[in-house]
């Protein structure tokens, strides 16, 4: 069984430049909150199978998460499987899943994020901290809206 969650925002530039920010790992480091840094595993545009490790200080600790792109779609979807057996929590799987649709001039962007793999008491833990993480990633859509926005 399987934890979800779900942040909206609307960010008011077009669609692809949405895209675009959200695939761009370098400019990260302006605008995501937290980041320390970002060790990729390859190379040019972010691709399905690119991977990453991901070192942020988040809930008062840093901690470095293993990152996979396993679904792009141009401009509307971006996919990615946080492997947590590679990194600081050490169990799970973390799927992170962005819509991005028109608005007009607007997107409208819905992260969908799940929390698979739990068991025993990090299950129940990974209940508790669900709410956590959802203000985390709002957080973070609230950051790069304010980034894309200037």
């Amino acid at each position: 069984m399987s934890i979800r969650f779900e942040v909206k925002r609307t960010i008011q530039v077009s669609a692809q430049k949405t895209y675009n920010g959200l695939i761009d790992l370098d400019s990260a480091k302006d605008w995501m909150q937290g980041l320390v840094g970002i060790q990729r595993f390859d190379s040019g545009p972010l691709k399905v199978g690119s991977q990453w490790k991901e070192k942020r200080k988040m809930f008062g600790r840093e901690a470095a998460e293993h990152f996979e792109v396993i679904g792009l779609d141009e401009s509307n979807k971006i996919v990615l499987r946080c492997d947590g057996t590679k990194g600081t929590t050490g169990k799970g799987e973390f799927i992170f899943t962005y819509i991005i649709d028109s608005a007009g001039d607007a997107s409208e962007v819905t992260l969908g994020g799940e929390i698979k793999g739990l068991t025993g008491l990090s299950k129940l833990f990974g209940k508790l901290m669900a709410g956590a993480f959802k203000k985390a990633c709002a957080k973070d859509l609230d950051s790069l809206k304010s980034y894309l926005e200037k």
